[in-house]
């Protein structure tokens, strides 16, 4: 463990998990974003898990706050249990108010604690190679946290990238001269301005990574973004706990301002201090930056899959579920899951959101939803429909239970595959076992769980006039879900 400056400032780690990740696309959807992927080829956590696991070299580290969709707060639970994490606290935003309204949430909460911790802002979606030399800026932003600065993290431009927004220091920044006053904020720049940028240790692209002291920033809004701290005060002194969650009344926190902390405070405030960061930063934004982060062959190509490429250059190819064959490609990306498929040149990987919406427009559900979706107890998988049936395949966790529900429209037959099953059909309980199966009529009253220590496989068959997932009238549930699924 690092030892942070001989202090007893505490490192309270506030990681923003709430974005759709559209550009990633189909293999990141709205139902399961890309932070819950895992894109990083040398280890087999996703991006959020490896948010938090990077800072594990810290000491005086706090368990972290997440700042999620309500649509996304299981994802995010179940991704922290894998990993022994018990999050202080999982603050669900009933609409994205982007950044300035989360970091607001998470500094009232933290300035009623008396040590005054410093909070250290991250994205779930950034890819960070070099954690060692990560942790040292971490430690030079936290001296100049103590000294009430407001720390952005820039990071070395290593190209002309015009998706990034740069910020100008008022001294060069070095290897031995790792922090400085910020000059200005510069958002995407045209092509000419970001390669004379690159020339300069005055410039660093802007990481969107911050670290200030919670009474700082509780300042700095108070002066800048006075409705922002309002609402957001009035959002947490009216929400419910819910389980691990901290649900925020949505009625007030509808009125908050949409703004990012960039304009609604670190443009305006004369606290503003850049550290330097080097340490193989990305943002995985769209499918150019995922091959750029990849292992190639030495045609600079990139496979993940049963992929099968020949004669091509420049490519990245990732499969899911069938062979994917390439042959005489040039500078593409193609992806393939079970229900769509992606093909684009690099130079259109900033596209893909514009597919998105696109389909979303024309209420296509792909845009959306996978086939496969999840669920607090586990997941289930479309794999055939009719007009009146439907076959899917649910994947129940240990200990998991569905909950106690009733459906109007349609009746439900189950086969174990795989692992053991506890059904209960008007309170009447039976345990089944691999080869056998079980008939829920249609209104009786059923739940299914998995008492085993292994993961249990069903073949469901659904049969009825209507077959949509809010036909569930539920009566218990040991996740608090009511009206959401």
């Amino acid at each position: 463990m690092i030892e942070i400056l001989n202090s007893d400032i505490k490192l309270q780690p506030v990681i923003l998990s709430g974005g759709k990740g559209s550009r990633l696309w189909p293999l990141s959807r709205e139902c399961y974003p890309k932070q819950y992927l895992e894109l990083n080829e040398e280890n087999e956590f996703s991006l959020l898990q490896n948010t938090y696991l990077r800072l594990n070299h810290l000491e005086n580290l706090e368990p972290p706050i997440i700042i999620c969709n309500e649509s996304q707060r299981f994802l995010v639970a179940e991704q922290m249990l894998k990993i022994s994490v018990v999050p202080k606290s999982i603050i669900l935003e009933p609409i994205g108010k982007n950044t300035a309204p989360a970091i607001a949430l998470a500094a009232i909460m933290l300035n009623r604690e008396k040590h005054d911790p410093a909070l250290l802002i991250l994205s779930s979606d950034h890819i960070i190679k070099d954690t060692k030399e990560f942790t040292s800026s971490i430690i030079e932003g936290l001296k100049q946290a103590k000294k009430g600065r407001i720390v952005s993290f820039g990071v070395v431009p290593t190209c002309p990238e015009t998706g990034y927004g740069y910020i100008e220091s008022l001294e060069e920044l070095t290897n031995l001269n790792k922090s400085s006053s910020i000059k200005r904020f510069i958002e995407k720049p045209k092509e000419e301005n970001a390669n004379q940028f690159i020339k300069s240790n005055l410039f660093t692209w802007n990481s969107g990574i911050f670290l200030f002291k919670a009474s700082t920033i509780i300042t700095e809004l108070n002066k800048f973004a006075p409705a922002v701290i309002d609402i957001c005060k009035k959002s947490i002194a009216s929400a419910e706990s819910d389980l691990d969650f901290l649900r925020l009344n949505k009625e007030v926190f509808k009125e908050c301002p949409n703004v990012p902390i960039d304009i609604a405070i670190m443009e305006k405030t004369d606290k503003g201090t850049v550290v330097r960061l080097n340490a193989g930063w990305s943002d995985i934004g769209n499918w150019e930056s995922v091959w750029e982060n990849s292992t190639k062959d030495h045609e600079r190509n990139s496979t993940k899959g049963d992929v099968l490429l020949m004669e091509s250059h420049g490519c990245y190819l990732r499969s899911e579920k069938r062979l994917l064959v390439g042959l005489g490609l040039e500078d593409l990306i193609v992806i393939e899951t079970d229900d769509a498929v992606l093909v684009i040149n690099k130079k259109s990987a900033q596209k893909v959101k514009y597919i998105v919406e696109d389909l979303e427009r024309k209420n296509i559900s792909e845009g959306k939803v996978n086939k496969k979706i999840y669920r607090p107890w586990g997941s289930y998988t479309s794999i055939s429909n009719g007009t009146t049936w439907q076959v899917k395949k649910l994947e129940v966790n240990p200990g998991a239970s569905l909950s106690l529900q009733m459906h109007f429209h349609r009746t439900e037959h189950w086969i174990i595959v795989d692992g053991t099953a506890k059904v209960e059909i008007n309170n009447h309980e039976s345990i089944l076992n691999q080869n056998e199966s079980i008939y829920v009529p249609i209104q009786a009253k059923h739940r299914l769980s998995n008492p085993g220590n292994e993961k249990l496989i069903i073949i469901e068959v659904q049969n009825g006039k209507y077959l949509g997932e809010d036909d569930i009238v539920r009566f218990e549930d040991i996740y608090g879900r009511k009206k959401d699924l």
